[in-house]
């Protein structure tokens, strides 16, 4: 895993969790850390599919 990818499941992970433990009366805080997680987390998977390498060996020994 690449070092963006760890770094946007850390932030995925703190948006997520301040998202859970927010205030029910704070209900800006709630979203903004909904949207965090969205973004962060997409960012993520594509940061996985990104950095991922498929060897292929057309000669299978």
């Amino acid at each position: 895993m690449s070092r963006l990818a760890m770094t946007l499941l850390i932030l995925t992970a703190g948006f997520a969790l301040a998202a859970s433990f927010a205030p029910e009366t704070s209900g800006a805080w709630k979203i903004i850390g909904q949207i965090g997680a969205g973004i962060s987390g997409t960012g993520f998977l594509i940061a996985l599919l990104a950095g991922r390498k498929i060897k292929f060996d057309p000669v299978l020994r």
